[in-house]
């Protein structure tokens, strides 16, 4: 049975015109008795206004589909308007009703059109389905439009009859793995059951992957889609159609995303050829791979900044309560066992970050066989070079030898070889390509010895050449800049500009919230950490201008990020007119995410209204970036929000800040935003 079996050319009408719900109620009852289905036309219309009763059958987006069961009724069947004023319904979402289907259903035991009303309901939810309907010119267009849309609905069921239970499978990562994962995992989910398209979504976040999909799934699925900025195990979809994308577009296109999903227009993944992104067409690709590879690495990278920053942050609150602030001098930090056990763990956490970060970076270019060789470039950028002390060859050596004793080594008085987070990173790149080489340059060895190839080959050549690299170029090289760097900072400091320096960090944090420049931002931050770090090594005292310029840097970041959501929090409690229910619903959300330093909170309120949210959102950041710099505040903890105000200098001052930028936030979405009707 079809849907045009119900539904009698005699029971359509295109031009309806009503004055009320209960005025298209009687309409439609007589649109259907013109079908001769019904029995005894008044107790169903009574039996219609009835279920009315119970509640309204205005489903929302300009559909109601009213309906009886009854022994008036002798046959299944259905009636349709098209009320292109719309009519008033008491609709769940308050909106005028244009498109209403009546349906009458026999009071028996065979619900064979149960089935077809089903499909009915289902094919309703798509956007283009109820358009063609509306505008249609004659009958027979609106039947043709149902008809087609029918057999397109038969021809997806009778594909999906193989066995397979979802017809598109889905991935989504973020590099932090908080908010943009399953953001992204929610926009498809949602956007399938409105087209009426089965879906499994796997996450990969913070919290490790979950909804892992199986490989008889895989093998039952059209088409996949991958929407991650980070390392994806990819060799599992081998064969199948594969759509990478960025995980951002899978909150913002997610739709475009399906339809091409379940239309095929997708390549077929080869293991062996790696990832292919989509933005190679659009020429973006080189940068989209640059930056997956690089996210990759910090996403592994965050827990051992974020959990020993903190530790790290404790020890010096620690001895600031115990009044060792102003004379615990290069010990600071470890003036009290207390302390300096926090410090010491701490410190050997923070330590891991740039090996850490080199390693996965390493690994998302080259998988597994690049962890190795990452992890040792990334260990020998956080180290340097050794120091010559107390060798007697240093000074007595020739030749070979002595080009490697002047050039791989650091001299009693030589200068900084530290590559730090800049020469993790390169390393990470480095590691990576260089396996991709071995595993290239090797790849005509006999399958017999496959085996030893990433426990033998790759890891020995691997780390020899890396160790090449950073102990003769790179660390020297970006020992400079780093010196550079913190020279920099100082002179910022000095020079009054710190100011400056936190408006612009305060307001990347409020761009893409959680996107690339937001990124880039605590990337910089977490990266003056370790500077500062280091110089409390090497003597510096934690009030040098230096040293304060990293903390003051990394407070303006953290502020600059917590504003977001709060600005926009507010501004739904002060001009709820502005945003929409389901939006006002989020403020609690939001001001939770907001105080956590969360800053995806915002992220659905900028891709709703980008014009005009970002533009208040950046502007607020800024301020209190700005604020925050202005009045000294610093912060030695990577994250935390309130949860580490305790390590914040001068926290009431910070909270000012906070408070100021996330009023001038709200204040501008009141002023700026339109009204969400």
């Amino acid at each position: 049975m079809r849907i045009r079996d119900l539904l009698a050319a005699e029971s359509i009408e295109l031009n309806g015109s009503a004055a009320g719900k209960q005025d298209v109620l009687n309409k439609m009852v007589d649109l259907m008795a013109k079908s001769g289905k019904i029995r005894d036309v008044e107790t169903y219309r009574k039996g219609v206004f009835a279920r009315e009763e119970e509640g309204t059958t205005g489903i929302g987006e300009g559909i109601a589909i009213p309906h009886c069961k009854s022994d008036a009724v002798k046959a299944p069947g259905l009636a349709a308007m098209v009320v292109k004023d719309g009519v008033e319904f008491d609709a769940l979402d308050g909106a005028p009703v244009n498109l209403l289907f009546l349906i009458a259903a026999p009071n028996t035991e065979d619900n064979v059109h149960l089935e077809v009303l089903s499909k009915l309901s289902v094919l309703l939810m798509d956007e283009n389905f109820t358009n063609g309907l509306k505008n249609a010119k004659t009958v027979d267009e609106f039947l043709k439009v149902i008809d087609d849309a029918e057999s397109a609905k038969d021809e997806d069921e009778k594909e999906d009859e193989t066995g397979a239970k979802y017809k598109v499978l889905a991935v989504t990562g973020c590099p932090t793995g908080i908010a943009h994962t399953y953001m992204a995992a929610e926009s498809l989910e949602k956007h399938a059951a409105e087209m009426g398209i089965t879906i499994k979504v796997e996450t990969r976040g913070s919290g490790g992957a979950k909804h892992v999909l199986t490989d008889e799934e895989i093998a039952g699925a059209a088409a996949i889609i991958v929407a991650a900025d980070t390392k994806v195990p990819m060799d599992r979809f081998d064969g199948k159609k594969v759509i990478e994308c960025k995980v951002a577009d899978g909150i913002n296109k997610a739709e475009q995303l399906l339809n091409r999903a379940v239309a095929g227009d997708a390549l077929v993944y080869h293991a062996a050829e790696g990832s292919r992104k989509e933005e190679k067409a659009e020429g973006g690709s080189t940068a989209h791979m640059i930056y997956t590879h690089l996210m990759s690495g910090v996403s592994h990278m965050l827990p051992f900044v974020i959990g020993g920053g903190i530790m790290t942050a404790i020890a010096f609150l620690i001895d600031t309560l115990l009044g060792y602030g102003a004379t615990g001098g290069s010990a600071f930090g470890s003036c009290t066992p207390l302390s300096a056990f926090f410090k010491y763990a701490g410190g050997l956490a923070m330590g891991l970050m740039v090996p850490v970060l080199a390693g996965y970076i390493a690994y998302s270019i080259a998988d597994r066989p690049g962890l190795a060789v990452g992890f040792t470039g990334g260990l020998l950028a956080s180290s340097g070079n050794a120091l010559i002390t107390g060798y007697n060859w240093a000074d007595s050596t020739t030749g070979f030898q002595k080009f490697i004793a002047d050039f791989a080594f650091q001299g009693a008085n030589g200068g900084n070889t530290v590559s730090g987070f800049l020469g993790g990173i390169l390393a990470g790149f480095l590691a990576g390509f260089i396996v991709l080489f071995l595993k290239k340059a090797f790849s005509k060895l006999p399958a017999s010895l496959d085996g030893i190839k990433p426990t033998l080959i790759y890891p020995l050549l691997g780390i020899l050449i890396i160790s090449i690299l950073m102990c003769f170029i790179f660390n020297p090289l970006i020992g400079l800049i780093n010196t550079g760097l913190s020279n920099g900072l100082t002179a910022i400091s000095d020079a009054g500009y710190i100011t400056v320096l936190g408006l612009i960090l305060g307001a990347m944090m409020a761009i893409d919230m959680g996107g690339p420049i937001n990124k880039a931002a605590y990337v910089f931050g977490t990266g003056v950490l370790a500077t500062a770090s280091q110089m409390l090594e090497k003597g510096a005292q934690p009030g040098d201008p230096a040293v304060q310029a990293c903390y003051i840097a990394m407070a303006a970041i953290m502020v600059g990020g917590m504003v977001p959501p709060i600005g926009i929090a507010l501004a739904c409690q002060f001009f709820p007119k502005k945003f929409t229910k389901e939006e006002r619903g989020s403020k609690v959300s939001n001001f939770v995410m907001g105080a956590s330093f969360i800053t995806e909170g915002a992220i659905p309120f900028a891709a709703a209204d980008p014009l005009h949210v970002i533009p208040c959102t950046l502007v607020g950041a800024g301020v209190a970036g700005f604020l925050s710099a202005l009045f000294k505040c610093t912060l030695m903890a990577p994250h935390g929000g309130i949860f580490v105000f305790a390590t914040v200098g001068h926290p009431l001052l910070y909270i000012l800040a906070w408070a100021v930028g996330s009023v001038i936030t709200a204040v501008m979405l009141g002023v700026i935003k339109k009204d969400a009707a």
